[in-house]
């Protein structure tokens, strides 16, 4: 493949340097590749302007073009750009002489000011037809472009165009933008067949009103337009206690005339108006006015109803013609060739920072050269981020009530996942507790079962000895009482045993 390495920092490197601007050639200032160094503009506030040539011009023809260039805005930016001018080759092309008017064929990069964050893609295209160059744009890409502004890391930026006109624009490889140079680009490349007449003028009698007010509407005899849209209002009253005679600002007793007035020259002097202390325990002071209220009987001005034009003609346009600049460029795509590269820029922000610049033909070249270069930094850059909890930690540190949200973020989606993957385990959980209550229950009910036979038991026993004692004689009597007390003795404590268990 046809290929140009552009390094900026070789001999052939030629300066065009005014209003004591400065380049410099140096490492960046974060995220260094040991070894490494890119051109670097150092004023702010001033034109800048540098260029080189490449070893042979640059001839569109059946083979893709691909432009490609590392940016670091080290410090940010607020206004200024960071684009390249691929030069227009011309005899009179002097890289001593470069400034904004040097002819160019394409310019391709990022440029911000204020809160516009563009990425140009801009060509001069020749016309056929008288030979002029006209700059066309093409459309803005659809990417938030705002973190490539601020986040002082190194971008890369590649621009591809092929023969069949179409383009597109890639940032750190990820594709951008992209269209074609007949239909994505502003103003077009071919000029439309017809145009406006510019002689032709509108007719005095043309009538381009479709609505128009109904001739045969009459104004209503009850129609009053002297009726005002405010009137007062009938059922307000004047609150009690206002001060109709007391002022509703007053003099400022303690103010005092300024020793260096002049009268003759300052007018009379007059103290300040404070509010009057009266009015501040009243509802009001000064005259009492009754409020207004919408006036329901107003209609205002009357006007009649419209309806359609019956002489309605439609809105009127000039005649078309035929455009005599008109002509067909089916090929945009072979521009005027270029010989050199270039940055010319006005900037507000230094330290903005720029490596290896390259021309080819083929894309794979490109993407081989990015991971050789760009890749590396990228890399270094990565391995000096903080990690996602540090992030996260610090990001909550400024907003304390990110740990609330950190917290319903990991508890919410666990307690679903426990509920959801593992119901069964929750239902033996909850299973075996219920169990445990039953068998508590159970056990609570077959103890007072056993205490109430064993109440009934000892009320017969204790009904035998009565019965026997109706016929027995004293001895009987005697050792029946001692054998009953013994008796009695053991159920009791049977009894209290039971109870105890």
């Amino acid at each position: 493949s046809w290929r140009v390495f552009l390094l900026f920092f070789a001999v052939l490197l030629l300066r065009h340097l005014f209003n004591n601007l400065e380049w410099e050639v140096e490492a960046l200032k974060e995220n260094r590749v040991p070894g490494d160094l890119g051109l670097v503009l150092k004023s702010r506030a001033k034109h800048h302007a540098i260029a080189a040539l490449l070893n042979k011009p640059y001839v569109f023809e059946d083979r893709p073009l691909v432009v490609q260039y590392e940016v670091n805005f080290q410090d940010g930016i607020d206004c200024g750009g960071a684009y390249i001018k691929l030069l227009s080759d011309s005899p009179s092309l002097d890289l001593e002489q470069f400034h904004d008017r040097t002819p160019y064929t394409i310019m391709f990069g990022p440029d911000k000011c204020g809160e516009d964050y563009k990425l140009h893609f801009i060509f001069r295209h020749k016309s056929p037809i008288n030979g002029d160059f006209e700059e066309k744009h093409a459309k803005r890409p659809d990417t938030d472009l705002r973190k490539v502004y601020s986040d002082k890391k190194t971008h890369l930026y590649t621009l591809v165009l092929n023969p069949d006109n179409s383009y597109e624009m890639f940032i750190d490889q990820s594709s951008v933008s992209k269209g074609s140079l007949l239909t994505d680009v502003v103003p077009p490349v071919n000029p439309p067949k017809e145009i406006d007449d510019p002689k032709d003028t509108k007719p005095e009698d043309w009538d381009e009103r479709a609505k128009i007010p109904d001739p045969e509407a009459v104004k209503p005899d009850d129609w009053d337009e002297d009726a005002p849209a405010m009137v007062p209002d009938p059922t307000a009253m004047k609150p009690e206690g206002w001060l109709d005679d007391e002022p509703e600002f007053v003099p400022d007793p303690t103010a005092e005339k300024p020793e260096d007035w002049d009268e003759e020259m300052d007018g009379e002097w007059e103290p300040p108006q404070v509010s009057n202390p009266a009015c501040q325990t009243a509802p009001g002071c000064g005259e009492w006015k009754t409020p207004v209220i919408n006036n329901p009987k107003y209609k205002g001005k009357w006007k009649a109803p419209l309806i359609d034009n019956p002489n309605y003609q439609g809105v009127w346009s000039p005649r078309k013609i035929q455009n005599p600049d008109y002509f067909e460029d089916l090929e945009p795509y072979k521009m005027a060739s270029f010989k050199a590269v270039g940055l010319e820029l006005w900037s507000m922000t230094s330290d903005i920072y720029f490596d290896n610049f390259l021309i080819t033909a083929d894309k794979e070249v490109a993407d081989r050269w990015a991971a050789d270069s760009w890749g590396l930094k990228k890399l270094v850059a990565s391995a000096n981020e903080p990690g996602v909890f540090s992030q996260l930690a610090l990001a909550a540190e400024e907003r304390p009530w990110l740990w609330v949200v950190y917290a319903l973020t990991v508890g919410l989606p666990v307690g679903l996942a426990v509920l959801f993957c593992w119901p069964k385990v929750i239902f033996c959980l909850c299973r075996s507790a219920q169990d445990e209550i039953r068998t508590g229950e159970e056990s609570n009910t077959a103890g007072d079962e056993s205490l109430e036979q064993d109440r009934e038991e000892e009320e017969e026993e204790e009904e035998e000895p009565s019965k026997s004692n109706d016929t027995a004689s004293d001895d009987e009597m005697k050792d029946a009482d001692e054998g009953l007390q013994g008796s009695g003795h053991k159920q009791a404590v049977r009894k209290r045993g039971v109870r105890k268990d």
